[in-house]
């Protein structure tokens, strides 16, 4: 049993089939963060070189079964996972939690993409918490006049906008603390990728008035989607008895 992992859900679905004596679990993760929080039973860390490499190692393992639950926004690894179970012939489940949707006292803006995002910065903030991930802040290098926040698990690598201060954090995260840093920085928009869960900086938002620029998911390739780790075991169970 393969679970491209590297969520929250991902964890949680690995300790709870690693809990099964009948399956040999094992849990890919790509590598970007240098202490990932590990699941129960066998990780890799690493790449499969694209769809072939993946499809490759899935023949020589006889894994039954895939469980893609990357991040949301991790489109290209998601559409490997999917071509490769179809070469061999594996059933895969993609694992997405719901994204997030806007109630009363929500002020959001939606992008279409990072780019977009960054064209829009300007008219909406002037002191921004940029949460996106330290690998997408090349697209806001360009942006003037802006002060972004950036928060981020590991160091950002690459350009970074001119006016900026890195805070080095990860989350759990607290809305009174979110609240707390909001206030402090002055922050008057917050970006961010619509990666669904439980997010304390939107509820934070919501409590101050502040605006947040959202950018949409990419789409999903045709596959069996669920929202929950429970509808994965479920789905595993099935699957791996046939």
């Amino acid at each position: 049993m393969l679970v491209l992992g590297g969520t929250a859900e991902g964890r949680r679905l690995a300790d709870t089939l690693a809990a099964r004596p009948e399956l040999r679990v094992v849990s890919a993760l790509a590598g970007r963060v240098s202490q990932p929080r590990l699941p129960a039973g066998e990780v890799r860390i690493g790449g499969f070189d694209g769809p072939d490499g993946l499809a490759a190692w899935l023949r020589a393992e006889r894994v039954s079964a895939v469980v893609d639950a990357t991040h949301p926004f991790a489109a290209r690894i998601t559409a490997s996972a999917v071509r490769a179970a179809r070469a061999v012939g594996v059933p895969l489940l993609v694992l997405h939690r719901p994204g997030w949707r806007e109630v009363a006292g929500d002020r959001w803006h939606w992008a279409g993409s990072l780019s977009e995002a960054a064209e829009l910065v300007p008219p909406l903030g002037r002191r921004v918490l940029l949460t996106t991930g330290r690998q997408d802040l090349g697209q806001f290098a360009q942006v003037r006049d802006v002060w972004f926040l950036v928060r981020s698990i590991e160091p950002p690598t690459g350009p970074l906008p001119a006016r900026h201060e890195v805070l080095l954090d990860r989350g759990p995260f607290t809305v009174d603390g979110e609240c707390e840093l909001l206030r402090r920085n002055g922050i008057d928009l917050i970006v961010s990728k619509d990666s669904g869960g439980d997010d304390a900086k939107l509820v934070a938002a919501r409590q101050l008035g502040v605006p947040v620029l959202l950018v949409r998911r990419p789409a999903l390739p045709t596959a069996h989607v669920v929202s929950t780790v429970e509808e994965a075991a479920d789905w595993v169970s099935l699957s791996t008895s046939e």
